[in-house]
């Protein structure tokens, strides 16, 4: 059960920021948290979120580069649901002055998990054909994009009509609307038989064997989504066409404070020369965190979901 309730405030000890939260960021994993899928070893009551945007109100001893009153945006700092957080000074990235802070905190997980799909885990080349599962949520929405940016084409699936729209307006060449895990044959038609050369799938288990067909000769099968639970056991001689199957994870992608800046810097790079754009599916007041979590779970948003404290 999520509650809004009052704790003191926290103070920032050696190397630590003390950052008065702008607005936070909801992910699926903050749903999986709170169904006890993740973070088991922290004890309840736990405060939710991970990612966000603010501005520094205190450091602590031996923090040099941030500055009182830099605005400075995370993308993983465990406690984001809250009005002020304690984060490492080697965690937060500076948003330059063009960037809001909703739009720098929507795109700092998301954001980094696309750039490592498309850019790292399976670097798109152009004229090959990408095939983006939930392309109307927001890092299907950003997947798409940064997909076009390298010249690939795009194939995306979406769970009702209503969403089809939106994949399209981020770049998406076909959008298949399907529910039942029924993609695969016209996947195949529109890559002119043959299949595509990649697939991002973090819709779970149920849509696993229809990523695996609708794979190219020498496919790449990039999966990720964690809360959604994985395929089971896989018999490595049993996957055809001599594909190959990886689970991404962005933090790979950001293994150093460098990264994290570097990586940061080119997501707002692109949105500062207009090449990537957010979409917000939905603002929601801090204490309406369970209600974010009820929309996200319903599949019927679209976008990125944020809590403003």
């Amino acid at each position: 059960m999520l509650a809004y309730v009052d704790q003191p405030d926290p103070v920032p000890a050696r190397g630590m920021v003390l950052v008065q939260i702008a607005v936070a960021g909801v992910n699926f994993m903050d749903i999986g948290v709170r169904q006890g899928m993740a973070w088991n070893e922290v004890p309840n009551p736990k405060i939710l979120g991970v990612e966000g945007a603010g501005r520094v109100l205190a450091v602590g001893e031996g923090v040099d580069g941030v500055e009182i009153g830099q605005r400075v945006a995370w993308v993983y700092a465990p406690g984001s649901y809250a009005q002020k957080i304690v984060i490492p000074a080697a965690s937060l990235v500076p948003i330059p002055d063009g960037i809001d802070d909703r739009t720098a905190a929507s795109v700092m997980m998301q954001g980094l998990t696309a750039s490592h799909f498309a850019t790292d885990f399976y670097p798109i080349r152009p004229g090959e054909i990408a095939f983006v599962h939930a392309a109307a949520g927001g890092l299907g929405l950003l997947l798409t994009q940064i997909i076009k940016l390298r010249g690939g084409q795009v194939i995306g699936r979406v769970s009702s009509a209503g969403k089809e729209a939106v994949a399209r307006a981020a770049g998406a060449d076909h959008v298949i609307v399907d529910t039942d895990g029924k993609f695969v044959e016209q996947a195949r038609q529109l890559s002119g038989g043959e299949g595509v050369h990649v697939v991002f799938d973090g819709s779970g288990p149920g849509t696993f064997q229809g990523s695996l067909d609708v794979l190219r000769r020498s496919g790449t099968f990039c999966w990720y989504g964690p809360v959604l639970g994985g395929p089971g056991p896989i018999d490595i001689m049993s996957l055809p066409r001599s594909i190959k199957l990886g689970y991404a994870v962005f933090s790979d992608h950001i293994y150093t404070p460098d990264l994290l800046r570097a990586r940061c810097a080119r997501l707002f790079g692109w949105i500062a020369e207009g090449q990537l754009k957010v979409h917000v599916g939905g603002i929601y007041a801090l204490a309406d965190a369970a209600k974010a979590h009820v929309d996200m779970a319903s599949r019927a948003t679209t976008g990125k979901l944020l809590l403003v404290p």
